[in-house]
């Protein structure tokens, strides 16, 4: 009985030792799914409270954007208020400020077709008087209500008048300051000016109820129109005249080349009489060295006489003349070339003389064009290449942006005989690049030679 106690009792303790061993063996088991509980159980939590958050976050998000929306409605609303202020102050501004009136008010439109400067000058005087006779007759600023001052109405005419003539001082002191500023650069800015001033003067007399007749202010615009125009016109004429004169120094020029040439052939027809008659003289080695002086004489002086013959044709045909096509890359880069007319005897002087020292490089020649009507083959020259021209509104500054290939196409079609050399030798200018390019090349070979100062 006691060894059966003890056997059972030995049974249950190995039974125990197995639970603890098997206890301790899977505890990690039992603490991960402990574990796994806990960490579900924080992070439910944690995504309940990061929903909440969530939902307060998106409700505070809408409230800023709402709020932002509205804001951004008011700014809008602000900036096209704003900028149309700035628009207009930007307008008002130009009539002022030259720099910025010709950009925004644009190229002048000329109003009147008189051949003259001096007919513009009578039109002026015609307009000043108009305006005369409209204020003698009180017809410039008018009223439109017949006022009374403490219920007289003789008062209320005083009032009127003197509102009247303020009126016009204020008004005219404008339109004047505007005519004696204009130029070419601000004539639609200061038609403007007087437009504005005009507004502005009948919004401050709105009350009383004064106002400038659209008359009167249509004559300060032609007053205006009519000097700009008539300055204009005079300057042309100006140049007109210096043109007819530099003419009429080429005639000159022409008869002077014309009588130095008839001088040159009489020198050479007495020193050829004057050889034949000494050769009439003579016999042997000396006859032979006589004949060779006459043929030498006979020679310079058929050259004298067709040199007198041109000159003389050239001077009494003042339409003959020569057509140049001329380049200089070095002072004006390629593609440009300069189209023109001499009448010059030797139209090379006309040539030498473009390229002196008021630019750095001398001229290329690619075509010089004899012609009988020399004016009416430049003026097809320069109608072909108008759209090409550098300067579109001084018609003598004859410079063409245009290639060489196209202009020898258009001799050729023109003047079918003429001469015309594409090569562009500029020697100085590429000189000049070469000796700067080897001094280029020198330095860098000085630096690249040349010792640090530390290393």
């Amino acid at each position: 009985m006691v060894r059966e106690h003890w056997r059972w009792k030995r049974i249950v303790a190995a039974e125990r030792a197995k639970r603890s061993a098997l206890e301790q063996r899977f505890s990690s088991i039992i603490d991960a799914d402990t574990e796994a509980a806990r960490i579900v159980e924080v992070a439910t939590s944690e995504a309940e409270k990061r929903e909440s958050e969530s939902k307060a976050l998106v409700t505070s998000l809408g409230i800023d954007i709402a709020r932002l929306n509205s804001e951004l409605g008011q700014v809008r609303l602000s900036y096209r208020e704003k900028k149309a202020i700035f628009d207009r102050l930007a307008k008002e501004v130009a009539v002022f400020d030259e720099r910025l009136a010709f950009a925004e008010m644009g190229v002048y439109e000329p109003h009147f077709d008189f051949d003259t400067s001096e007919d513009f000058k009578e039109a002026i005087v015609r307009v000043r008087d108009r305006q005369k006779a409209m204020v003698s007759n009180k017809a410039a600023v008018v009223c439109r209500t017949q006022w009374t001052v403490d219920g007289s109405a003789a008062r209320g005419r005083t009032m009127t008048e003197r509102n009247v003539r303020l009126t016009l001082r204020a008004f005219n002191s404008e339109c004047d300051a505007a005519i004696a500023n204009t130029r070419w650069n601000n004539a639609n800015a200061m038609e403007k000016r007087i437009e504005n001033a005009r507004n502005q003067i009948d919004k401050h007399n709105a009350s009383s109820q004064v106002e400038i007749t659209q008359t009167y202010f249509q004559l300060k615009l032609d007053e205006l129109r009519l000097t700009h125009e008539y300055r204009e016109k005079a300057k042309q004429e100006r140049e007109e005249r210096a043109d007819e004169a530099r003419a009429a120094r080429e005639e000159q020029k022409l008869i002077r080349e014309m009588e130095r040439a008839e001088e040159e052939e009489a020198r050479y027809e007495r020193m050829l009489q004057k050889a034949k008659a000494e050769a009439a003289s003579v016999v042997g080695p000396k006859l032979e060295a006589y004949s060779q002086q006459i043929a030498i004489l006979e020679r310079d002086l058929a050259e004298a006489h067709a040199k007198v013959e041109r000159a003389r044709a050239m001077a009494e045909m003042t339409r003959t003349g020569y057509v140049y096509v001329i380049s200089n890359i070095g002072s004006f880069g390629p593609d440009l070339v300069k189209i023109g007319l001499t009448r010059r005897l030797d139209p090379a002087d006309r040539i030498r003389e473009l390229g002196d020292a008021s630019v750095p490089f001398l001229f290329d020649t690619h075509a010089m064009i004899y012609s009988e009507d020399a004016p009416a083959l430049e003026r097809a020259l320069h109608t072909e290449f108008a759209a090409q021209r550098v300067n579109a509104t001084n018609m003598r500054k004859e410079f063409f942006r245009v290639s060489i290939e196209e202009v020898e196409a258009t001799v050729k079609r023109l003047a079918p005989a003429a001469a015309f050399f594409r090569d562009i030798e500029a020697q100085e200018y590429h000189e000049t690049r070469a000796l700067r390019n080897a001094h280029l090349t020198q330095q860098t070979i000085n630096e690249e030679l040349a010792f640090p100062e530390a290393l």
